[in-house]
């Protein structure tokens, strides 16, 4: 068959995706275990490539992909995709931030109430034999202010999951403006640091929000606050956020992504002991947008954009 019609996948997808792509007219070679090298030696062969998390795709794959048209990416994010160089090379680059918004949305809204509410600690002592009532007397949403950092898919779907819980809800986004809605009021930095009790970051990693979070930045904090972060683990710095938490600017942080993923590397971090022996932080394990029902989603919202895109040549 033709390279237009062909796509490598290279990572793990729902079927989904396959089913309505190949309906369309594409070519589906399905191949989640390949390592890059290999991909390397047989990308001219492909129009498509689909990828999470596996590899980079960065300059040497697009110029191996001498016939590459597009690489879609099963996830809400594109920082292991050169985004510059394939603009470049006229590649198109589609990703799946509506995929996963809802289980990202969820997921923060759990961290928060398990931070608020003690469930970690107080499941942990009940284990132990400890009934503590008085320990852990814990906080309600109702009627604090939640900040968010980015308004797109996943802070909107953030914002929409707290809109029955009575709070306030403001948003600060560097690179929109007018963007205030009934679940959310756009307002400056300034605003996000005066008056937040909850912060949760939503952005996506640049070289702009790289180490955003950091102890300059939690200082100028006005209150106490709980921390969540579900975006990429590079925007907040752990030491920072454990420094906070000593200090008493952080009550609890719900951390689904870190600087440093993965064993045995994130073992070897200088924070990681003080983290791991924090009752005051909870860690999952960049798991937030990935949940029995986003794994079809995002391949379903994928194969619709590369539908969309009328790529295949004309019979």
């Amino acid at each position: 068959m033709h390279s237009n019609y062909k796509i490598l996948i290279a990572d793990d997808i729902h079927p989904i995706f396959i089913e309505q792509v190949e309906a369309a007219g594409y070519q589906c070679d399905y191949q989640p275990a390949i390592k890059l090298d290999v991909a390397l030696q047989i990308i001219a062969d492909y129009a498509g490539l689909v990828v999470r998390s596996k590899f980079n795709v960065d300059r040497n794959l697009m110029d191996a992909g001498k016939n590459l048209r597009f690489v879609c990416r099963a996830g809400a994010g594109m920082d292991n995709v050169d985004e510059a160089y394939a603009a470049q090379k006229g590649i198109k680059l589609i990703n799946a931030s509506e995929g996963n918004m809802d289980a990202v949305g969820e997921h923060c809204v759990g961290l928060l109430l398990a931070l608020m509410n003690n469930f970690k600690i107080a499941d942990a002592q009940i284990r132990a034999g400890e009934w503590k009532r008085e320990a852990n007397r814990g906080y309600e949403l109702k009627g604090k202010t939640v900040g968010i950092i980015g308004y797109g898919f996943m802070g909107k779907s953030f914002a929409r999951k707290l809109s029955g819980f009575g709070v306030n809800v403001i948003a600060y986004d560097k690179y929109k403006t007018g963007f205030s809605d009934q679940c959310a009021r756009e307002v400056s930095m300034e605003e996000i640091v005066k008056h937040s009790d909850v912060l949760s970051l939503h952005i996506p990693l640049t070289s702009e929000t790289n180490g955003l979070v950091n102890d300059e930045y939690l200082f100028h904090f006005k209150k106490p606050i709980f921390f969540i972060n579900a975006s990429r683990g590079k925007v907040a710095q752990v030491r920072a956020i454990l420094n906070a938490i000593k200090q008493g600017k952080i009550l609890g942080a719900g951390l689904d992504v870190l600087e440093v993923e993965k064993f045995p590397a994130l073992a070897e971090q200088e924070w990681f002991n003080d983290l791991i022996q924090s009752n005051k932080v909870m860690l999952t394990p960049h798991v937030a947008g990935w949940t029995f029902d986003s794994y079809r989603e995002i391949s379903e919202v994928m194969a619709e954009k590369l539908i969309a895109l009328r790529l295949l040549p004309a019979d």
